[in-house]
């Protein structure tokens, strides 16, 4: 994963002439949530493998570091930023919001270097002169230790960023469970909010939540609105340690919970009802599926996302996997990444398939570098491409 990040970095690094000697670094007014986000996680991570090579504890420090790489840096980071590297510019002309990008990833690829220097000798030696680009570059076991900036650490962007991952997780899970692939556009996801906090948390990172799930409109209820009826029932393995002989009498006290008493107990932690003290473990609470809805819960977070898909969602839907066959199409015969192209569409049935492709005509052409998108009666020396319900036949052309 870790070798991927840094050739995801090098190819758009190469293409756009980027040199970080000499970069005179990106202003933090420059930086974007992500960017933000990303550089206080690399914070916490220095000073977790700190104290972790002090203890002399190598194992706790990899698995620190791999956990970054994987989860925070290429999984969330590179992913969700792939664009602001794809962002045409001069050779030697990076617009800030670009260089910042590049400045974040490379300041991130530089201290993990460091930091798995003990564990990983030589791939670490490998990765740091790569990304030094000099000769005659000091070696990484010669540099001081990188220590923690305490400037950098946002604890509140690194928990908005935590319910943003929790809710991205959920919704994905739905997907899956109703067999809707990501690429096909959703109207909108509903998130009972806990407390004001919540609300403010989340919608610090809402436009990256409707960009990673493809959703229109993140919206956000109280538990007023009744339209999610929540489910309770005891915590068999907790409470019968706990309670014993009583738990038929507990039990049936959970029973009786209704929808406020379930609210309080998710918002401050407590409940007292018939002489009993509860808190949110002693109990597992579900939410019932609404009609065209599903609904998923992870502890005290509960999203409702909308499954009904319109004729114009579908639309939608097709054109992002047209593109995702083209850009398999691209890697298949070579093309590079800047190598412009035109497109034969064959047409065929269905012919709202066709549609949908010309509707999103723009949009398909701006992220497949196409500058000609044609639709034919007839494509000769085309190729045959699933479109998981049915084929076309396409032909692409280097330009």
């Amino acid at each position: 994963t870790l070798h991927n990040t840094y050739s995801f970095f090098a190819l758009y690094a190469n293409i756009d002439g980027y040199r970080r000697e000499e970069s005179k670094g990106t202003s933090p007014s420059d930086l974007s949530p992500l960017d933000r986000w990303i550089l206080s996680r690399l914070q916490t991570l220095i000073t977790d493998v700190s104290a972790a090579y002090e203890e002399y504890e190598p194992t706790r420090a990899a698995r620190a570091i791999q956990e970054f790489v994987s989860d925070h840096l290429s999984n969330w980071y590179v992913r969700l930023n792939r664009k602001r590297f794809w962002q045409p510019s001069n050779r030697g002309e990076l617009g800030a919001d670009k260089r910042a990008a590049y400045d974040t990833l490379h300041e991130c690829l530089r201290v993990v270097t460091q930091l798995m220097s003990p564990i990983a000798p030589f791939y670490a030696e490998s990765l740091h002169r790569s990304l030094s680009g000099e000769k005659g570059a000091l070696s990484v076991h010669l540099t001081d230790l990188v220590k923690a900036d305490a400037g950098k650490i946002d604890r509140e962007l690194e928990l908005s960023m935590e319910y943003a991952q929790r809710i991205c997780s959920l919704v994905h899970s739905i997907r899956k469970n109703s067999k809707i692939k990501v690429r096909t556009p959703l109207q909108k996801i509903l998130l009972p909010v806990l407390d004001a906090q919540f609300a403010r948390r989340v919608q610090v990172a809402e436009a990256i939540i409707k960009a990673e799930l493809n959703v229109k409109q993140v919206e956000y209820i109280d538990d007023t609105s009744g339209l999610l009826v929540k489910k309770v029932k005891p915590n068999f393995s907790k409470l019968g340690r706990q309670y014993g002989q009583q738990m038929k009498e507990v039990s049936a006290v959970i029973g009786t919970f209704d929808q406020k008493e379930i609210s309080q107990l998710e918002k401050s932690g407590a409940l007292s009802k018939a002489g009993f003290n509860f808190v949110p473990e002693d109990v597992i609470i579900s939410s019932e599926d609404i009609p065209g809805w599903s609904v998923a819960q992870d502890g005290t977070i509960t999203v409702a996302l909308d499954i009904s898909i319109t004729e114009a969602l579908r639309q939608e839907g097709i054109s992002r996997d047209f593109v995702n066959r083209i850009q398999n199409l691209r890697k298949d015969i070579g093309l590079d990444v800047l190598d412009k192209i035109s497109i034969e569409i064959e047409r065929s049935e269905p012919a709202a398939a066709v549609a949908a492709v010309q509707t999103w005509k723009e949009y398909v052409t701006s992220e497949t570098q196409a500058q000609q998108l044609t639709v034919l009666d007839k494509v000769n020396e085309g190729v045959r491409i699933d479109m998981d319900d049915f084929e076309w036949t396409v032909r692409i052309q280097k330009l």
